[in-house]
């Protein structure tokens, strides 16, 4: 009989599914299992989930993970990482929700957060929260739950609802806390980031009672054990939490101020840790918490483009001009570049730091020598480009020059994609070798807060890369496509 391993246990929490993954001391994933879930769409602009969907994709992803271990794992921590911004209000004494949870994507706030800014209150919210006013955050979210749901808002104020975003939920039903981490807090429009506390003000302003919120923890820190779950034991710490970009910078070990990361997913989020310094940005970008270890905290940048893997999957359903998304980049190989071709990804308009949601996408610069090549390799450029003005614009911000880029999500995985990155960035690229650095983020931090792993050091050591991709193209080359996207930008 195979011997026990000791593994962290990671619950990534996503908007289409959940994540388990296994991960032992030597950092090595033992095993990792996915199990999507369904999104609702009730009405144009809402996006609701069922938080039983949730909960038995959670259970399903961890005895999936367990199974394919191939071996007795003894569980020495959980950790969590989330959607963040998804929020929802719960019944303490049932753990019942009172609604279905709203999604981050959720736009049923638009015209609270436009009422909000037209009275002015931008300024002053963007000054203690880092954040903008925008229905993404979960502030307007917890309101618009208030005002909706018959009964809701006495029950809060009475202390008998419990308010949270998707880990202060999972903590709640894995271990009975009623807890939030700093990462999480920093999304709701409710957090003072300076005083690191829950905002009175705030939430006079948004009408949300501070009797149903949860405590604030640090990012590696034991709420509790779990109790009665049925697939796990009882007794296992839950001891690590962050929201989902923060948790992929700590899994990318950007441990110092200046290093940074980019996720390209469906989208492309780009966090740089600024240390100690809550960066105000004057650029469009957000000033959010990145974690808090041992009282100390960490801040960071943020900014994101709304479409990166998105283009692939539009040149697949939209265009027809691939038959699966694999198949870019050997098609964009087979020619030596764009032929002046440009493509600027504002197929959902234009994010950091442009912030123009009226922008559309475009290709320019097409002739009759184009080919479905030459688009291909346009549209991975165009994805890295609008990288490049985010990390820029970051660079500024932070008076920090870019030492190097760590990269992670699926497009992550094209070589041609990463290599153009550090092209036009000017630095090097580097990919670990686990490319699932949320759920490493998260068990890191858990295996932190149990003790697992003696300091983030261990865990510095302990990250590898796969590939590294150093700048190959010439200054002039260079500036010669930052100023023909430029030009492209503006077009659209």
């Amino acid at each position: 009989m195979s011997p026990t391993r000791q593994a962290v246990l990671a619950i990534d929490q996503g908007t289409t599914g959940t994540t388990a993954l296994l991960l032992d001391a030597q950092v090595q994933v033992l095993a990792a299992h996915n199990v999507e879930f369904k999104n609702h769409y009730p009405k144009p602009g809402h996006v609701e989930h069922d938080t039983a969907d949730i909960w038995a994709s959670v259970e399903a992803a961890v005895t999936g993970a367990l199974q394919k271990a191939g071996g007795p794992v003894e569980i020495v921590a959980i950790g969590i990482t989330n959607q963040r911004e998804t929020s929802l209000f719960w019944h303490k004494t049932t753990g019942a929700p009172i609604h279905r949870a709203l999604v981050w994507q959720d736009r049923r706030t638009a015209d609270r957060c436009q009422a909000l800014k037209d009275a002015g209150h931008e300024e002053r919210v963007r000054a203690m929260t880092g954040l903008v006013l925008d229905p993404y955050f979960s502030g307007t979210k917890a309101a618009w739950l208030l005002d909706h749901v018959p009964g809701a808002r006495a029950a809060a104020e009475s202390g008998e609802l419990a308010f949270g975003t998707i880990d202060a939920w999972l903590a709640w039903k894995l271990c009975g806390a009623h807890a939030t981490d700093p990462s999480n807090a920093s999304r709701t429009l409710l957090f003072d980031i300076h005083r690191m506390e829950w905002s009175q003000e705030l939430l006079d302003l948004l009408g949300v009672p501070g009797a149903c919120l949860p405590r604030i923890c640090d990012n590696a820190e034991v709420l509790g054990i779990t109790r009665g779950l049925g697939f796990l034991p009882d007794g296992i710490p839950v001891s690590g939490m962050a929201g989902d970009q923060q948790a992929a910078l700590f899994g990318q070990a950007c441990f110092d101020a200046g290093m940074a990361k980019c996720t390209y997913g469906t989208g492309a989020f780009v966090l740089m840790n600024t240390g100690g310094t809550a960066v105000t940005s004057h650029s469009g970008l957000l000033t959010t918490v990145g974690w808090r270890l041992d009282g100390r905290v960490v801040y960071a940048l943020e900014g994101s483009a709304f479409i990166a893997g998105a283009a692939v999957q539009w040149l697949r359903d939209g265009l027809g001009l691939i038959q699966s998304a694999a198949e870019i980049e050997a098609l964009a190989t087979s020619v030596p570049d764009s032929d002046g071709v440009m493509f600027v990804p504002a197929l959902a308009g234009l994010g950091a730091p442009h912030w123009r949601p009226d922008a559309r996408g475009i290709l320019t610069g097409l002739t009759r020598g184009t080919t479905r090549a030459h688009i291909a390799r346009a549209v991975l450029d165009g994805v890295a480009l609008q990288i490049s003005d985010i990390l820029t614009a970051m660079s500024g911000d932070a008076g920090t020059p870019l030492a190097e880029l760590r990269v992670d999500g699926g497009a992550a995985r094209n070589d041609l994609l990463m290599q153009f990155q550090a092209d036009v960035l000017g630095v090097r690229c580097v990919r670990p070798t686990v490319l699932e650095t949320t759920a490493l983020g998260s068990a890191f931090l858990a295996g932190l807060g149990a003790g697992f792993w003696s300091s983030p050091q261990a865990i510095s050591d302990a990250w590898t890369e796969d590939r590294a991709f150093t700048p190959a193209m010439s200054d002039t080359e260079r500036h010669r496509q930052l100023a023909a996207w430029a030009a492209a930008v503006a077009k659209a």
